[in-house]
């Protein structure tokens, strides 16, 4: 198996099983870090924003120019970027409210007693967060694998930048299962299995793509990857950070995440 292939499906699974760490985080903390979680989610879009308006789409571009030809190379590229939104915004809004991991709780939220009637709502909120979570993931999945296999180093900054928005949606799954049901191990499961359509994207993008991956294939694929993560970053990191009342730091994470980012595509030059 070529090495970057197994760079890919760890660095995916790597992503994924960040929702655990929210739940970890969940259980064993009394209080939310609200200053480093927005600062975390700022971070988060800014890595993402930069890498795919200076990096990912400029690689699309150029695969499909070098294809096409100028003018419908660019048009390709265009309307692959604004599908990749229109399809993560199909996928919000099929998503039923009370599931939806963009409305994100802090723990404390979720260290108040619920009543008897609030049992059965808590476990259809977290059981409903996993499914919305794990649809989520898995063009993330694809976007990972796609990305390493072209730059392992992109794919890494990717990773990183996916995980990190991964750990409050953790949070989101266990704990109203846990207060539902009294069983952390059960509320633990739920979390980790909806990491797992993050590396289920990535061998679904390895096994069914990969073959197919010529140069409008792959431009198409990544100009998509490029509207997903601008689109979950304006949607959901953003949105979710300022919910903390943090939005200076939220900004201040956005420009270190461009930053650091920038320096590490100019230091692999």
């Amino acid at each position: 198996m070529d090495e970057n292939v197994l760079l890919a499906l760890g660095l995916t699974l790597f992503a994924g099983m960040a929702t655990g760490i929210g739940s970890a985080l969940a259980f064993f903390t009394s209080r939310t870090n609200t200053k480093f979680l927005a600062w975390s989610l700022g971070f988060s879009a800014g890595v993402m924003i930069y890498v795919s308006m200076v990096e990912i789409f400029v690689k699309a571009k150029d695969a499909l120019v070098g294809e096409h030809g100028e003018s419908t190379g660019y048009w390709l590229t265009v309307i692959g970027f604004f599908s990749g939104m229109v399809v993560i915004a199909l996928i919000d809004r099929f998503i039923p409210s009370v599931g939806n991991p963009h409305n994100v709780k802090t723990v404390e939220e979720f260290h108040m007693e619920p009543t008897h009637d609030e049992y059965a709502r808590l476990k259809k909120m977290g059981i409903f967060t996993a499914v919305a979570i794990a649809i989520h993931n898995f063009p993330e999945g694809i976007a990972t694998f796609a990305s390493t296999i072209q730059d392992p180093n992109l794919g890494i900054a990717i990773a990183v930048a996916v995980a990190i928005h991964n750990i409050p949606e953790g949070i989101a799954v266990a704990v109203p299962l846990y207060f539902a049901t009294g069983d952390r191990k059960k509320a633990f499961k739920w979390s980790f299995l909806s990491g797992l359509s993050e590396p289920i994207g990535a061998l679904f993008a390895w096994l069914i793509l990969l073959p197919y991956l010529t140069d409008t294939m792959f431009g198409m694929i990544f100009a998509g990857v490029a509207g997903i993560m601008v689109f979950i970053s304006l949607d959901e990191l953003l949105p979710a950070a300022q919910k903390y009342d943090q939005t200076h730091l939220a900004i201040y994470g956005v420009v270190s995440g461009m930053i650091v980012m920038a320096l590490s595509l100019l230091l692999i030059m």
